[in-house]
């Protein structure tokens, strides 16, 4: 089982659309890695995946300082 396939049986949002429960469960997995971080350190950590993501895509040059 995949580590969103855990969350999306989550019985919470088990009834809602399939789309919006993929959203929530989403939430809950980043909520879930986030717990006890320090409003820097959730900070740091969604700047350094959001690099990652402008890397791998080529949109560095995007980068705002």
């Amino acid at each position: 089982m995949s580590k969103l396939a855990k969350y999306m049986n989550d019985p919470d949002i088990a009834k809602e659309p399939s789309a919006l429960r993929e959203v929530h469960a989403i939430r809950l997995m980043i909520r879930d890695e986030t717990k006890g971080m320090t409003p820097e350190q959730r900070t740091a950590l969604t700047n350094k995946r959001a690099n990652d993501v402008m890397e791998k895509y080529g949109l560095s040059h995007l980068r705002v300082v």
